[in-house]
């Protein structure tokens, strides 16, 4: 029985791992419930864990460089639509993605996959080119951030915040424009001072995905590639077992009628327009669900100078895992 630690966050979707209600076959797994940024910067630093949640865009940039020490498996534990992610100073007179144009505009790593999909998006959609942008680096909350994996796109004005400066009081204070980032910083709570860049962004988030089909993905699972050269049914079993989870977690939103299994008055009827939306399996796993998304990512990471060259999205998983067997 082959033992591993691996470390993801703690989601509805992965819940049946950590509690054992899944088990992956052949493995005994000590599975580690940490946030995504120490996950990201001990593995990618450290490959400190045997399996992790990982950054796409820090996965595929680490294949770009020829590190070639973790493969990714098609489990996205983590995905979200992002036009609701850029936030702007109230008083920049920001009505629209185009005025972002020559704005100094903040975000935590310009590599991170949040940025990758805002960028493209605001490219295709908007016409606003991310070299036209003054793009702030530094840390949201906390000052002094550093990149995991460190990019100089060329033709790209980035710079790093002023020392003890975070983002979030530079937005406040009008010192940068706008922001991107993931996680809303803590001056948009409560005050005038911060908005978000859309007066409506789940509108114009669902718009997106009627347009693209486009469900944007965040993280990825991946696991050192020693133990899956020397355990080659690993990638499959694990694939089985976060899949596993995950229907078990969409099926108590379907079916919990009684008692909500999350503190949301209205899951029910958000469960239903999601469906109506997105379709039956509206967080899919595997390689060709997410074929178009995946493509979608590779170019925009190609064109923003994050990757020397786009990979086939095939190319990025074990072969035994882009097809499944079935009865």
């Amino acid at each position: 029985m082959l033992t591993l630690t691996v470390a993801t966050g703690r989601y509805d979707r992965t819940q049946p791992l950590h509690d054992g209600r899944v088990r992956p076959e052949g493995v005994t797994v000590n599975w580690l419930t940490l946030n995504e940024e120490e996950i990201f910067w001990r593995m990618q630093r450290h490959l400190e864990f045997d399996a992790s949640e990982l950054s796409l865009s820090g996965y595929i940039i680490r294949l770009d460089r020829g590190q070639r020490d973790l493969i990714g498996i098609p489990v996205f534990p983590s995905r979200a639509f992002r036009h609701s992610s850029i936030y702007v100073n109230a008083k920049a007179r920001i009505v629209a993605p185009r005025d972002l144009v020559s704005r100094p505009v903040g975000v935590p790593d310009y590599q991170m996959t949040a940025a990758v999909w805002v960028r493209g998006i605001l490219e295709d959609d908007y016409g606003v080119d991310p070299r036209s942008i003054d793009w702030v680096q530094g840390g949201l909350e906390q000052a002094g951030r550093l990149p995991i994996e460190p990019v100089k796109p060329e033709g790209v004005s980035l710079r790093t915040a002023p020392e003890g400066k975070t983002l979030s009081d530079m937005l406040a204070s009008g010192e940068i424009h706008a922001l991107v980032s993931p996680r809303a910083p803590s001056s948009y709570g409560g005050t005038s001072r911060v908005r978000r860049l859309f007066r409506d962004p789940w509108r114009a988030e669902r718009d997106f995905f009627k347009r693209t089909r486009i469900f944007p993905i965040m993280h990825v699972v991946a696991v050192k590639r020693a133990l899956v050269d020397s355990n080659p049914w690993l990638p499959q079993s694990l694939v089985k077992a976060f899949t596993a989870a995950k229907d078990m977690s969409e099926a108590s939103l379907r079916t919990a009628t009684g008692g909500l299994p999350v503190a949301l008055p209205f899951l029910h009827r958000h469960v239903e327009e999601t469906i109506d939306l997105m379709g039956e399996d509206f967080w899919p796993y595997g390689v060709e669900p997410n074929r178009p998304t995946i493509e979608a990512f590779l170019r925009y990471s190609k064109a923003q100078g994050l990757i020397g060259s786009e990979p086939a999205v095939d190319d990025l998983f074990p072969a035994s895992t882009r097809l499944v067997s079935r009865i």
